[in-house]
């Protein structure tokens, strides 16, 4: 399982990857609103620029603004132009009509990270379609399982037998979209995103994650056990009695 840095936040990018452990950075429209008001293009090559200084060559995906295909095309030919970084991977949502520009743009040697998907037909056919990575949403598909909002919608479609219950439960999806990826040799990863504790990271990673991209807010909690402070206190102490 490979861990992915998911931010935008270039303190926590750096100090992400000054530890060594990143092996890739995603970021998404919702996470650069976080921070402050800028040139999109500009805080981007600032987040290459702390990659080249601490671990070239990784991964980094950038999202496109736009569900119009031609607008997406456009866009995602200036990503790779203006920021010049050759893993530069770029997001495009899930959809039927957005097939189409993923199969345009993996043609034109332009790597793919489809979004947003939440079931297993989704991933399937974004990897089929060309995407290098397709990124599936642990914590929503939860939500779309149980959520008050979108009942009406969650039952008409069972109802309709596209979903059942397991589709509902993200390691079921994350598992089955592996199985078949394995199984038909597709050279696609899976990438799971929507993160909301340390269990899900370990979870998803259990169900056949490729990479997990993680929120750095946990990355300290994700090296620390209660059990390691006390037998490094013990080491510590034991060793200061033999001294005394």
């Amino acid at each position: 399982m490979k861990i992915f840095i998911d931010s935008a936040n270039l303190t926590d990018i750096e100090e992400g990857l000054k530890r060594g452990f990143a092996q890739g950075v995603t970021t998404n429209p919702s996470l650069l609103a976080k921070e402050p008001k800028s040139s999109f293009e500009e805080h981007v090559k600032k987040i290459v620029e702390l990659i080249n200084r601490y671990q070239p060559g990784m991964s980094l995906s950038i999202e496109v603004f736009s569900k119009d295909p031609s607008e997406i095309l456009s866009q995602a030919q200036r990503f790779v132009k203006d920021f010049s970084y050759p893993q530069l991977s770029i997001k495009v949502q899930i959809g039927w009509n957005e097939l189409e520009t993923i199969a345009k743009l993996s043609k034109m040697g332009i790597s793919v990270n489809c979004t947003a998907c939440m079931s297993v037909t989704q991933a399937v056919m974004a990897a089929r379609a060309g995407a290098k990575y397709v990124s599936i949403f642990w914590g929503r598909i939860r939500d779309g399982g149980t959520e008050l909002e979108t009942a009406a919608q969650r039952n008409h479609l069972k109802s309709k037998k596209t979903f059942d219950d397991k589709d509902f439960d993200p390691e079921f999806v994350v598992n089955s979209t592996r199985k078949i990826l394995d199984n038909d040799k597709v050279e696609s990863e899976i990438i799971v995103g929507s993160i909301r504790s340390l269990t899900d990271i370990r979870d998803a990673g259990i169900a056949g994650a490729h990479i997990v991209t993680i929120p750095p807010k946990f990355f300290p909690d994700m090296t620390s056990h209660f059990k390691t402070d006390q037998v490094v206190n013990q080491f510590l102490n034991d060793f200061k009695s033999w001294l005394s």
